[in-house]
């Protein structure tokens, strides 16, 4: 095999060597030494004289000779220097020139065969994860079965050919650049590596919308679509990007100019392609009627783009790339336009809300249930939305009461004015609600209604960011206020029961009137225990705490004038059928309060026989 290598010196036949004259410089002696040593090597691998030269590659074979190669191509640059100071048109200076036209046929061949050839180590998620593996390579060292230190061996291999390979590349380009041929290495460069990122791109169903086409969408597929560039702009910052920008960086580390033209030729078209598609979403946010929940997506593309902003920053710091800088930050622009403008429709939303809903037994209003879960989720976005709500008008605090939030009003710091923005919502809400206790015609119903729902809104605050947002203090302002309503609730629906009964236990009664009063509770009772039996408390703590509240007023009162007083009647006729109900027989239904098994379709008395009879 390496007889064939030795064809290639028979072309040094047709050109003898010169000789020196007593003239010559010693720097001239020494010139012709450097070109008959570039000569050997060069003309060895000439793809033209060799057809071993033509169907191997330098790099792969033998690397240790394709080191000394750009040494002496690098040697006949200088040379050629020095020759053409002394005499532009030498003989010996045509020979280097053509040596040099060789070798840089050579190293095109080589360079495009190691691009090509190495695409898995050249991969943009090996290339920017090669710093992390270096890192993750000792903490197998931690570890002694034999699957781990096959597992570390393999991310070192990997991490080895990267290496190289990238190393080979840099050693071509700074000598074809040093050469004069850069042109022809960018180009190789260029054709290949854009092709990487424009599949790369592809793959991550990247594609070219346009408004027109975005309108034509329906809101599920615009959500498919976002969905699919969230995770597109993830791997694109973490590795496709960063992983050129890295290998451009090293390759070519001796021009910042060539750097700078070959990432922004390969990576702008496609990174501002990715970056255009918030803004066009944004656009379409505000032509038609958006689903509310629409927001959230638009909340995380702000957070994608504004979380990768440093990154982005870095990876397109060249001035060619400003455009990519330029188009992320009119994306988020126009998402933080969009979602302010959804938030206003939102509140609006809430004052316009006028349905007439009567919920079964006081329970949660379905607006109570939708505003609290949208609000528990914006809060979520936070951090984001303090950025987005930076210098847009905060509600006007003299509409809020002194005694509901508590921000001074020289607290004017971001997250003051975000906990005042989510207070407002909450309490737009809260009068929303007020009015629409007004649709139950029983009082006592009106006031469980706005317990339920109070203690709904302060339990989503509980379990939120909502919480860290507003404040413990306005947790227990909130808290007090269900207590209010609770309390109502419990004198007006139970308090007349207890009222049938005598407050003064030890006063003496006729059997007529023990008759009366038990005539009177038990009836008061039915009625009652009928009414609230429809009435429900979806908050089993909340429940449970009502409950026990009236049992522990009703039953000691009801056991003790039981007992006492029930012998007075048993010793009168009929006696039995006036008392109905026996301590146990209270505690018993009590227990069964708030099942929502009442009688259907309606809240108002009914009447004990027909309570009986369900």
């Amino acid at each position: 095999m390496r007889n064939l290598c030795c064809v290639a010196k028979t072309s040094s036949h047709h050109q003898p060597p010169l000789t020196l004259t007593p003239r010559q410089s010693l720097e001239s002696a020494a010139a012709y030494g450097i070109i008959e040593s570039a000569a050997d090597i060069i003309e060895r691998w000439n793809t033209e004289t060799s057809t071993y030269a033509k169907v191997t590659s330098m790099f792969y074979e033998n690397k240790q000779e394709a080191m000394v190669f750009i040494e002496r191509v690098k040697d006949l640059q200088k040379t050629m220097e020095l020759l053409v100071s002394e005499d532009p048109n030498s003989e010996r200076l045509v020979r280097a020139q053509r040596l040099m036209q060789i070798a840089m046929k050579r190293l095109q061949k080589e360079f495009y065969q190691i691009l090509s050839m190495n695409r898995a180590y050249l991969d943009p998620e090996s290339v920017s994860t090669r710093s992390s593996l270096t890192s993750e390579r000792s903490s197998y060292s931690d570890f002694n079965d034999e699957d781990s230190h096959t597992g570390g061996d393999s991310i070192v291999e990997v991490e080895e050919a990267s290496s190289k390979v990238m190393t080979d590349l840099r050693s071509i380009a700074e000598c074809m650049i040093g050469s004069g041929y850069a042109k022809e290495c960018v180009s190789i460069y260029k054709s290949i590596r854009k092709s990487i990122i424009d599949e790369g791109v592809y793959r991550l169903e990247v594609e070219k919308i346009t408004a027109v086409k975005a309108k034509r969408m329906s809101w599920e597929e615009i959500e498919l679509k976002i969905r699919s560039w969230l995770e597109a702009v993830k791997v694109s910052m973490e590795t496709l990007f960063k992983g050129e920008k890295i290998l451009c960086d090293h390759v070519f580390e001796a021009s910042d100019s060539i750097r700078e033209s070959c990432f922004s030729e390969i990576s702008r078209e496609r990174a501002i392609l990715l970056f255009t598609f918030p803004e066009i979403v944004a656009l379409r946010t505000s032509k038609k009627n958006p689903p509310k929940d629409i927001i959230f997506r638009l909340l995380d593309m702000y957070n994608s783009v504004a979380g990768n902003w440093r990154a982005i920053e870095a990876i397109f710091s060249f001035e060619s790339t400003s455009l990519v800088r330029s188009q992320a930050l009119k994306s988020l622009v126009s998402l933080s336009e969009s979602i302010r403008s959804l938030l206003l429709d939102f509140e609006s939303r809430i004052h316009k809300d006028s349905s007439k809903v009567v919920v079964h037994g006081g329970g949660v209003h379905p607006l109570t249930l939708s505003v609290m879960s949208h609000i528990s989720l914006l809060a979520d976005y936070s951090n984001v939305l303090v950025d987005i709500l930076a210098g847009s008008p905060p509600p006007d605090r003299s509409l809020i009461p002194e005694s509901y939030l508590n921000v001074s009003d020289s607290d004017n710091s971001p997250s003051s004015e975000l906990a005042i923005r989510f207070a407002w919502l909450i309490l737009v809400l809260l009068c929303k609600i007020d009015r629409k206790a007004n649709y139950y015609k029983d009082c006592s119903v009106q006031y469980l209604f706005l317990t339920n729902n109070l203690r709904h809104v302060v339990s989503r605050v509980r379990f939120s960011k909502l919480n860290q947002l507003l404040g413990d203090d306005w947790v227990k302002r909130h808290v007090a206020k269900i207590k209010q309503f609770s309390d109502s609730y419990k004198r007006l629906a139970w308090g007349p029961v207890l009222a049938t009964l005598p407050e003064n236990r030890t006063v003496e009664m006729s059997p007529e009137e023990v008759k009366e009063r038990f005539e009177k509770f038990s009836e008061g009772f039915e009625r009652a225990y009928c009414k609230q039996g429809a009435c429900v408390v979806p908050d089993l703590e909340l429940k449970e705490e009502i409950k026990l509240s009236i049992a522990r007023k009703l039953v000691p009162v009801y056991r003790e004038f039981y007992n006492t007083r029930r012998s007075v009647i048993l010793a009168g006729a009929g006696g039995v059928t006036v008392v109905r109900f026996t301590p146990e027989d209270i505690e018993n239904h009590m227990s069964n309060l708030f099942s929502g098994e009442g009688i259907s379709g309606s809240l108002s008395v009914s009447s004990p026989s027909s309570c009986r009879s369900r």
